[in-house]
């Protein structure tokens, strides 16, 4: 009997290029019992397939023991928070926003080039005399006479 058919298939599934009709002839092929001698050492790698589907079948009672597994009561532990337990990240960004408030306006004072007096809390203008360098730059305090002169410039008319 002539098994080049056979033989070009199996080159053909060992380069991956059978089809699933392809496959099912060689496999059962390989399931009778008359095989030549060149080709009974492929019998068990066809066979084993077959034989594999019947053996390595989940029991009736493995959906059962999984969901056992899995469906676990566990135990679940109250506690009880406090108010300002759940008020704590409220807490924290207003403390963020007061801070950033508070540099900001510091900032704001030290950097004010328009001249603006300060004012207290009362609304009234403070009157500040400024920087001590400022003052004895341009006022000549005569210490024997104690009284103050003015530079020529300061004088207004």
């Amino acid at each position: 009997m002539d098994y080049k058919y056979i033989e070009q298939l199996l080159e053909r599934y060992w380069e991956c290029e059978t089809s699933i009709e392809e496959e099912k002839i060689l496999r059962s092929f390989f399931s009778q019992e008359n095989i030549p001698g060149s080709l009974l050492s492929y019998k068990a790698l066809f066979t084993s397939m077959q034989e594999d589907k019947h053996t390595n079948v989940l029991g009736d009672d493995f959906d059962q023991r999984m969901l056992e597994m899995v469906e676990e009561p566990t135990r679940v532990k109250a506690r009880t928070m406090k108010l300002t337990q759940r008020l704590m990240p409220l807490f924290k960004a207003a403390a963020v926003v007061a801070i950033i408030l508070s540099l900001g306006n510091a900032l704001q004072m030290a950097l004010d080039t328009q001249g603006n007096t300060p004012t207290n809390m009362a609304g009234m203008e403070q009157h500040t005399d400024g920087p001590s360098v400022a003052k004895n730059d341009t006022i000549k305090v005569d210490t024997t006479q104690k009284s103050v002169q003015l530079p020529p410039t300061a004088i207004i008319k």
